[in-house]
């Protein structure tokens, strides 16, 4: 693999991009979610389902889920947030 061809897997992976012109990470910037980890990772998650491996659709969905849950229990239960 050419050195270009590397640079391109890691700035910006097509198996990610699709036929879109926004990039996730720049969306969630815009958004504002780069101060919560939770919910930037299930934004992810859900915008990249399947996108780099096709057979772990479900899975990709199932860690976005793992990562609302924990966003939704910390809003019911402000005093379990870490410190």
């Amino acid at each position: 693999m050419a050195h270009k061809e590397r640079r391109e897997m890691v700035n910006h992976p097509k198996h990610y991009m699709g036929n879109v012109t926004y990039e996730v990470w720049k969306c969630l910037n815009a958004w504002g979610l780069e101060q919560d980890a939770l919910l930037w990772s299930t934004v992810k998650y859900i915008a990249r389902c399947g996108k780099k491996e096709p057979d772990e659709l479900l899975q990709d969905l199932e860690k976005a889920k793992w990562y609302l849950d924990r966003r939704i229990k910390l809003l019911k239960h402000p005093e379990r947030a870490p410190k």
